[in-house]
């Protein structure tokens, strides 16, 4: 039995976290089966149709490969696949998984290079580029970057980042975390050229965590056959071979699956665009009540907004962590917490997912309240604020 306090809480837990999101119904009943024999005929149909079917959520003809793990195997699989030891990679400092992923470059012997940034903002496409520009030598091999940074509620334009390596004629890879974004925001991975993308389950696809994914081109594909850093779990070719007949190379996350395959099956029903739409109206909805408030969002730069989460300034001498502590006890909801230098500092609304507009709602009137429970200095009334807005009067 799953157990989340110590007495019962009547009611709904809102878990409005950033990821993980909240699994639908529809697809916690897919995953309530018994599980197949992932070696027998029917797993074999299975598989092959859903590694065609999971192509359109990345807007991708190529290969795309699912491993069990969280996204941070995702991330290894990417670096480990096409990069040798002592390669330079170019990274942006975003935020707190940007960072992460540097330290893992580095302690997989890789030399990773980092455009500082204020975690108020996405990547600079025009420093990207004068950086490529000045590496004539053509040394350093890829370039990553987090599409939506989960910490600070700042999404790169990874158009504009991809014009920017074509403007300055370099011919590093590019390699995309977008673990948060893909299926809530438009992304592109053939359209945008981008080589390697990394995403998890936990997020838009609206699953549990467990469930890590790459989308390859053929670029990167055969960046791997010449690519030196040690691999075998997470070796692309293995998994491409066996997936050509709908198998994997080792036992698969068989249930998870089957919850893909409903998710899948969830979002084309919806249409991206239209799936996309309500993020961007739930995003707008949440910093026109935040504004109210009288309180800064984290991302400084508009046209960065993500509408995956709003991470959320307190006013200085006030605990953000006292705040999620107060929501949790008073009202049963979870919001994130600040990662890194945000610690205490922020509070993240995330609104992504399988969320509608009565949910939304509740989770504004639950700030605004545990805002009021904390004696956090505002200004009452942004829950109406978002109402006027969803309902088209603002």
């Amino acid at each position: 039995m799953v157990y989340f306090a110590s007495k019962h809480v009547a009611g709904r837990h809102f878990l409005q976290l950033p990821g993980p999101s909240n699994v639908p119904d529809r697809v916690l009943r897919a995953m309530d089966n018994p599980t197949m024999d992932h070696r027998g005929p029917d797993f074999g149909r299975f598989g092959k149709q859903l590694l065609e079917k999971v192509k359109f959520v990345f807007k991708t003809k190529g290969h795309v490969v699912i491993y069990p793990a969280s996204g941070t195997g995702a991330w290894e699989a990417a670096l480990a696949n096409t990069l040798s030891p002592g390669d330079r990679v170019l990274m942006c400092e975003t935020g707190w998984f940007a960072s992460l992923w540097r330290e893992m470059a580095e302690r997989l012997g890789l030399r990773p290079e980092f455009i500082k940034g204020d975690w108020r903002r996405g990547a600079d496409p025009a420093a990207i580029e004068e950086y490529l520009r000045a590496d004539t030598a053509h040394a350093i091999k890829a370039v990553c970057v987090v599409h939506n940074e989960t910490s600070t509620g700042a999404t790169s334009r990874i158009d504009a980042v991809r014009a920017a390596i074509d403007a300055a004629g370099h011919p590093a890879l590019l390699l995309v975390d977008t673990i948060s974004g893909l299926a809530s925001m438009d992304y592109r991975h053939d359209e945008w050229g981008v080589d390697v993308t990394v995403t998890g389950s936990q997020k838009g696809l609206m699953l549990p965590p467990g469930l890590s994914f790459n989308a390859i081109s053929e670029k990167a594909l055969k960046a791997s056959a010449t690519a030196k850093l040690p691999r075998s779990f997470w070796d692309w070719q293995h998994m491409i071979a066996s997936n050509a007949t709908g198998y994997f190379p080792y036992t698969p996350a068989t249930n998870l699956l089957y919850g893909l395959d409903a998710a899948l099956d969830m979002l084309a029903e919806e249409g991206l665009d239209n799936v996309f739409a309500r993020h961007d109206r739930h995003a707008e909805a949440t910093r026109r009540a935040v504004r109210h408030w009288g309180m800064e969002v984290q991302c400084a730069e508009p046209r960065h907004y993500s509408s995956v989460l709003t991470a959320v300034r307190l006013p200085e001498g006030h605990s953000a962590n006292a705040l999620r502590a107060t929501i949790l006890e008073k009202f049963n909801m979870s919001l994130g917490n600040g990662l890194g230098q945000l610690n205490d500092r922020v509070f993240r609304i995330g609104h992504l997912g399988d969320l509608g507009d009565l949910q939304l709602v509740g989770t504004i009137a639950g700030v605004e309240m545990g805002l009021a429970a904390a004696g956090v200095p505002h200004k009452a009334g942004g829950t109406q604020v978002a109402m006027a807005y969803l309902n088209g009067n603002a």
